[in-house]
């Protein structure tokens, strides 16, 4: 239904009386009236000013009537609810049960800017009803990828390790310095997961004339090959790889499914990166294992964050550590904004989505994906 000037929306609300009377759209802030896409942002834990560079702004704006929620935490339901029967676009990570879809007849797609599928929306009826669930996901993927390749180099050849032995006055020069150390010219590297985070690495690798292999169930081998990646169980990337680098996401799965049994696999001396989210290994048992000295490793997120002032992790010697900065970065917060802009435009013209990542009907109930609360 259009919106013109002598109309506004208006749905039932209930008084602290009992009394049902009208809310309406316009006086919620939601409509100015006119026949235009409805655009609802509810962005938190991200903000509009992290996400949208002012000229991307100006795009969205440009496609439709925006209404936005600026405060902290979630749009206020009531406000929400008003909005539903002319959504075009939801742009945020706000519940979708099926009974707000059914309030939701002109809604064409759900773009999470948090970045993750989370468990809060009926994707079985979006998925009915030709709704797209999208998550611009890949934003972060070239930064972390290249703080994995940072941390890889560090760890062959103990960069930090031997800062800190200097710094101290007890370090080793000359050859008696780089024991233990290799040149990652040539080494083996394995990666866990072949998602958006391993693909951008691999090209960074591949200068290096590393021979690569990877494990992941929900990919073929002859989509890895496409990337000059050798497909492998995770049993042999532990086994065979010099550098392991874990970009798997979470899922029900696979929840620490990285074990003692899986790092007592890895060749002594090894190279570990945890780059994706700590959920996937057995934490405390990763800490032991880079404790006793079998791999150096480093790690990029921790079961709780902020990590606590008394968190084992930053006790280890051998473990390089970085408070989940991979990807935190100015440039890949406004990626989110320009794929989402990007992929609304399209949708809005009748045009499938190319930026953003879909929600997948086999796997997307399946992530495990642990909200953020800031980014």
């Amino acid at each position: 239904m259009a919106f013109t000037d002598g109309y506004a929306q208006t749905v039932p609300r209930a008084t602290n009386g009992g009394v049902t009377e009208k809310f309406s759209l316009r006086a919620a802030g939601i409509l100015n009236g006119g026949d235009v896409a409805l655009i609802v942002i509810d962005p938190q834990p991200r903000s509009r000013e992290e996400i949208f560079e002012p000229k991307i702004w100006a795009q969205l704006e440009s496609l439709g009537q925006v209404a936005i929620h600026e405060g902290p935490g979630r749009m206020p339901a009531e406000r929400f609810e008003a909005a539903l029967p002319e959504m075009a676009l939801l742009i945020g990570q706000s519940d979708m049960p099926k009974a707000r879809l059914d309030r939701a007849p002109k809604l064409r797609a759900i773009i999470n800017v948090e970045t993750n599928f989370l468990q809060n929306v009926d994707y079985d009826v979006c998925f009915e009803r030709g709704i797209h669930v999208l998550a611009p996901g890949s934003a972060f993927a070239k930064p972390v990828a290249e703080m994995a390749l940072g941390m890889a180099i560090d760890l062959c050849r103990g960069v930090t390790q031997a800062d800190r032995a200097m710094r101290a006055g007890n370090e080793k020069w000359l050859l008696d310095g780089a024991e233990g150390c290799f040149s990652l010219y040539g080494a083996r590297v394995g990666l866990i997961g072949f998602g958006d985070l391993a693909r951008a690495f691999v090209p960074l690798a591949q200068p290096f004339g590393c021979p690569i292999k990877a494990y992941d169930p929900w990919v073929s081998d002859h989509f890895m090959a496409g990337f000059g990646v050798a497909a492998a169980s995770l049993e042999e990337v532990l086994k065979t790889s010099q550098v392991i680098a874990v970009f798997a996401s979470v899922t029900s799965e696979n929840q620490g499914f990285l074990g003692r049994r899986e790092f007592e696999m890895i060749q002594p001396g090894s190279v570990f990166l945890l780059m994706s989210r700590a959920g996937v290994v057995d934490f405390p048992e990763f800490l032991r294992q880079v404790e006793s000295g079998r791999f150096r490793a480093a790690t990029d997120v921790f079961p709780q964050e902020p990590a606590p002032p008394d968190a084992p992790a930053r006790k280890v010697e051998g473990l390089l550590l970085s408070p989940h900065r991979a990807g935190a970065m100015i440039d890949p917060l406004y990626e989110i904004g320009r794929q989402t802009v990007a992929d609304a435009g399209l949708i809005l013209r009748g045009l499938p989505p190319l930026s953003c990542r879909r929600a997948q009907r086999e796997t997307v109930a399946r992530s495990r994906s642990k909200p953020i609360e800031k980014s």
